[in-house]
This record gives structure tokens, sequence and C-alpha cells, in this order.
């Protein structure tokens, strides 16, 4: 994974988000992997152990999987992922600046890890040959 995936502004999980300027790729997999305290309510710490034993369990596809996948067809620097839970499944939502400084989100379910869609502009210039 190169730099510019792992340089995060932020990464959010129902709602709460942590400040990050440059995450290497150990915390990267921590971030999703492990129970942290974000609003130090048990409420919060639920959410955070509930991903990390579905992602644990396989029923969840890891975010680096999702950020490799991100690196290998498109250019651009990530700057905020969160993750949602609609409906029961997961949802990764990632926002990245294109070569041209646009902003494009990226949906993915996270069972599947497939792309379920894209917003933003310029999109085309932002993928890689």
């Amino acid at each position: 994974m190169k730099a510019t995936l792992r340089s995060l502004n932020l990464l959010c999980l129902y709602g709460h988000c942590l400040p990050r300027r440059s995450l290497g790729a150990g915390l990267l997999a921590l971030a999703l992997s492990a129970s942290v305290v974000l609003s130090g309510s048990a409420v919060g710490d639920q959410h955070w152990e509930a991903l990390h034993g579905e992602v644990r369990r396989g029923n969840v596809v890891p975010l680096e999987t999702i950020l490799d996948w991100l690196e290998a067809h498109y250019i651009g620097e990530v700057l905020e992922v969160e993750v949602e839970r609609e409906n029961g499944y997961v949802e990764y939502e990632i926002k990245m600046l294109g070569p041209q400084n646009q902003v494009v989100e990226f949906e993915f379910d996270g069972q599947s890890g497939q792309l379920m869609t894209i917003e933003g502009v310029r999109i085309n210039e932002m993928r890689r040959p």
C-alpha cells in the first residue's frame, strides 16, 4: 500500500471520528480490529467490538483490503473513512482527493467488498490505466 493511502485525516465509525495525520500500515489494520474507546460510552465500545468480531470471523472485509483495491484502481489520497451500519449491513464510505483536487466518495459493501457507488466529479481522471 502506498503512503498516499496511509495518510488518513479521519477514521470514523458510527458517527465518531478519530483524527489521524499519518496512519502506518500497522495502525491502519488495528483501526478496525482493535477495541478503541471513542466516546467513553459502552455503546461506542460495543460497535468497535462487534465490528472487530465480524472482521475476525470473515463476515466483514477488512478495511485494508478495500484500501488495497482502491490503490490498484484509482489515483488519489484518502481523506476520510467512515464505517456505517445500514439495515444491519456494514458499509465503508471512503472519500479520496484526486489529482485535480476533486473529491470523490466510494461506497463499498462491507460483507462482499464490492464497490456499490461512486459520487463526485472527474472520476475518470482518477482511474489507473
